[in-house]
């Protein structure tokens, strides 16, 4: 008589009550971390929209420097820049409104 070899059971496991629980709490903390990294992505795409913009009107200002250094010293800059100091012509008048 041949002996026959048990064959092992599958062993069917059942997840209790404080398991689900585990588990349903688990899902519940990555859905509330998810939607918190969505909120820190949203904002972090507005301060880049805004920094961009504070780039490009950075950049047109340098453009605009470079290109008044290009042309260098014209009579129509130094009388801008002696109007901005308060410098006047000869036979102009300046009226000063005060309060």
């Amino acid at each position: 008589m041949a002996k026959q070899r048990k064959t092992p059971k599958a062993v069917k496991l059942r997840a209790g009550l404080l398991t689900r629980l585990l588990i349903v709490t688990l899902l519940a903390a990555l859905v509330c971390e998810v939607y918190a990294l969505r909120e820190q992505v949203s904002d972090a795409e507005e301060e880049k929209a805004r920094i961009a913009a504070l780039v490009e009107s950075r950049r047109q200002e340098n453009d605009a420097l470079a290109e008044d250094i290009e042309e260098g010293c014209t009579p129509e800059k130094m009388q801008e820049i002696a109007r901005r100091e308060g410098w006047v012509l000869p036979g102009e008048y300046v009226f000063e409104v005060g309060s």
